[in-house]
Formats: C-alpha cells, structure tokens, sequence
C-alpha cells in the first residue's frame, strides 16, 4: 500500500524485453519524431513567412500544427530515452507534465474550428470574409487553446490529487489519465470520472457539430453544376475529413475496443497509432492534396538551402 505522496515516480509500459529490439525501436521512434519535426516544422514556417497563405484555413493549420508538436514532444522522447536507456521509469512531475500538454480536446476543437471554415467557405463564400475576419479567427483559436488548458489543468490537477493505492505501474507507454486511475484508492477516482464525462460530452458535441457541417457542404457540392468545380470543392476539404477521421478512429478504437480482443501489445500499438502518428502524418495528408501549400515549402527549402530567391512574397506580387 502507497499513496501518492510516497511515489516519486511512476513504472511505465516496456515495449521490449530485448536489447535488440529496444534499439530498433529507439530508431523507428527518432524516425517518426524527426518525421513530425521536419513536417509540422515546414508548415508552420511555410505559413508564417509565406503572406499568400495568410488565410483562415492556413491559420487554422498553423495552429493544428504547433498542437501537433507540442503533443508528439510529449511522449516520443521519453520514449526513445527509456528505449535507449533500458528503463520505464517517469518521474512524478515529468508524468504530470505528459497529461498537462497532452492537449486533445484542443485538438478537436481546432478540427472543429477547421470544419466550420470549410463550410462557410463552401456554403456561404460571399459571407467567408465577414463571418471569418482576422479577429474571429483570433478568438476562435484563442477559445480552443483556452478550453484545452483549461481543461489539462483541471484533469492534471484533480487526477493528482488522489490518493494512489495501487503502486506506481502503468500499462502504457506513457502518463494517462485512465491508466492512472488505475492506481486509485477505491471510490476515490468518482470526481475524476465526473470530469472525464463532461469531457466526453464536450466532444461529442464537437463530433455532431463536424458532421452537420460535413452534411452540409456534401449537399452544397453535389448541387454544384460542374464536375471540375465539384472536384476543386471536394479536394479542399479531403485532407481535414481524413486527419479527423484518423484522430477519431484511432482514439475512439483505442479506449473504446472490446474486451475479448484485448492484449498487451495490441494495447501497445493502437496507443502509439493514435498518440503518435497523427502528428506525423496529418503535414503529409494537407501537403499531399495542397498545391498552394506544397509550392510555399518547395519555396522555403530553395530560399533555404540556395538563397535563390526573396522567400516572403506580397501578396500583389
């Protein structure tokens, strides 16, 4: 028996017990770091030097980006440190700051954000410059880092001050909220549990609002007369509908599976498929169907490695 106030670590999931095949995925996590660095990186510079991108849908982007940043720089190195170290140890307060940063609901609040722009950009263009100005962009991005702060304070802070009952091991590769509650003296968690409900229900109505806008600009598309123009409509809201579907399946898949399918390694790689790749693959998803995006970071890297030319350009240019 312990409580939290004698623990001054935590014991996290090991991914191996061979030395080998720590190594091995020491390097598979630097690559996919070093993957997300390189990608959101480009974005986010691409998006602030780059005044032709200065647009809601990019500032969103930008956004999404450093979220994306921040979340994977939580968990990743700390993995590849105790893969290369042979250890599973997290410190108390390094566990804390893993579920502070580990921003989710405002993520999903941005790609709420994100699909309210693509529909009024669809459905209502005439109205995109007042119903998406500089300053409601501003507030709108301002009230989704707020509300994940907000809610990461709440959740951190409630979550550690229960008493721990159960030791110091977790069954998973990094700090969360449920493996922690694991570790909770009986009925003590009943408070988190509450603010884990309200959560849920906050994104559920995040995920309603997602598919009204979605049912929306669908029907707005199909209405449109020409096929090329149908395309251009599609193409632009193609990248968002697939990272949100990524977010939602991996997420949804990773709390939410039966059960009868369970296991410690499937539980091992659903948590990396949901809290790593998405922030190293969503640069790949915009950039693939972007040209705008794709030309502003071909730009960037020629004025990065020749200096060939000015990188930030007027608009009127």
């Amino acid at each position: 028996m312990s409580n939290s106030s004698s623990i001054t670590e935590f014991l996290l999931l090991a991914f191996a017990d061979t030395r080998e095949l720590q190594l091995l995925l020491f390097w598979l996590f630097l690559g996919i770091y070093l993957a997300a660095l390189l990608g959101n990186g480009l974005i986010i510079t691409a998006i602030a030097c780059d005044h032709r991108l200065h647009t809601p849908m990019y500032f969103f982007l930008f956004n999404l980006a450093v979220l994306d940043l921040g979340s994977i720089s939580t968990t990743v190195p700390k993995a590849m440190a105790n893969s290369l170290l042979g250890t599973r140890a997290n410190s108390y307060w390094g566990c804390a700051a893993q579920i502070f940063v580990f921003f989710i609901s405002a993520e999903f609040s941005l790609l709420t954000i994100m699909s309210y722009d693509r529909y009024v950009a669809i459905c209502k263009p005439l109205h995109y410059g007042t119903l998406l100005g500089s300053r409601a962009c501003v507030h709108m991005a301002a009230a989704a880092w707020g509300s994940g702060f907000l809610t990461a304070l709440l959740h951190t802070g409630n979550t550690f001050s229960l008493p721990l009952c159960q030791g110091n091991v977790l069954d998973q590769f990094f700090c969360e909220i449920p493996q922690i509650l694991k570790l909770c003296c009986s009925h003590s968690y009943l408070r988190e549990v509450g603010l884990i409900v309200v959560s849920v229900c906050l994104g559920f109505g995040c995920f309603v609002s997602i598919v009204v806008s979605y049912v929306h600009i669908f029907r707005a598309v199909l209405r449109i007369p020409s096929e090329q123009g149908r395309h251009k409509a599609f193409s632009t809201c193609l990248p968002h509908l697939a990272i949100v579907s990524l977010f939602l399946s991996t997420a949804i898949f990773a709390h939410l599976k039966p059960p009868s399918i369970s296991s410690p390694s499937l539980h091992l790689v659903v948590s990396v498929l949901y809290s790593v790749v998405p922030p190293a693959v969503n640069p790949l998803i915009y950039s693939l169907r972007n040209q705008e995006l794709k030309e502003a970071s071909r730009r960037l890297i020629s004025w990065i490695f020749f200096k060939s030319d000015k990188f930030a350009t007027s608009p009127h240019q």
